[in-house]
């Protein structure tokens, strides 16, 4: 058992990114504490994890879709007497589908977990963090964050949200000895699209899925070397170059091209 007492959190920490960050943490001797909605998943991957890197892995289920959820994980970590130097909010789902016509609920759920369930848990670690003079934040922007995004209105809001609030708390923190980090990636080789109802999509049936490690891979030395945000991959980095100078209205229109459904026939 890995006798070190560092620990490290990861919502969403049994799949696609989130699983690839604890992989890393845990290669550099980072106990984890991984938190998913389901039981069976977080069994799988602690068991895989203790074996391959030795260290101790905590699971908690909880469902950051409900914001109370985010209040209960941080206190049961407390109850553990456990200080959590590296936190990193990846959990995160999307909803496809024109605005009229998407399921509301389902919507203020994401807002939940894309936004609250986030805000809470980087408030009260940050408080700690803060207080000790240590610690690093990283939280999952997206590229979707720089343009507006038809057919996934709601989740492009959210990640807007994240990149304002993760670089406005970083400047405030600036002095403490406490970092955060964005990082922003693009259309990513995940569940993702499954859950958000995305395998019609131009984006997912005709665009570049990169690769869930590569993406994790430059987080992760973002994140250590205190970065305020990173793009990962060349042609994500020159879509938030270009959408720098373009009009929100004009890449509002471009996105609404490459997300809408390969079967609309719209021109």
């Amino acid at each position: 058992m890995n006798e070190n007492n560092k620990y490290a959190l990861v919502t969403g920490g049994t799949s696609g990114i989130g699983l690839e960050l604890a992989k890393l943490l845990a290669a550099d001797s980072y106990n984890l504490i991984i938190v998913a909605r389901s039981d069976g998943d977080l069994a799988r991957v602690s068991s895989q994890l203790k074996n391959e890197y030795g260290v101790d892995v905590i699971t908690i289920a909880k469902d950051l879709f409900e914001r109370r959820s985010a209040f209960d994980l941080y206190h049961d970590v407390k109850a553990r007497n456990i200080d959590v130097d590296i936190l990193i909010n990846n959990a995160g789902h999307g909803h496809y589908g024109e605005f009229l016509e998407t399921d509301l609920e389902m919507e203020l759920k994401i807002v939940d977990l894309n936004i609250a369930s986030l805000v809470i848990l980087t408030k009260l670690f940050l408080k700690d963090m803060v207080a000790r003079r240590q610690g690093k934040i990283m939280n999952l922007s997206s590229i979707a964050s720089k343009a507006p995004g038809p057919w996934q209105s709601v989740y492009h809001g959210t990640k807007a949200f994240v990149q304002s609030f993760t670089e406005a708390v970083r400047s405030e923190v600036k002095e403490s000895g406490v970092t955060i980090t964005a990082l922003l990636p693009g259309a990513t080789d995940t569940d993702f699209f499954n859950k958000a109802g995305m395998e019609e999509s131009k984006i997912y049936q005709e665009g570049k899925l990169y690769d869930a490690v590569d993406v994790a891979r430059d987080g992760y030395k973002a994140l250590l070397d205190g970065d305020d945000m990173v793009v990962s991959g060349f042609g994500n980095k020159m879509q938030v170059a270009m959408s720098a100078v373009t009009t929100d209205e004009k890449l509002a229109d471009k996105m609404n091209k490459q997300q809408e459904p390969v079967t609309t026939g719209r021109k």
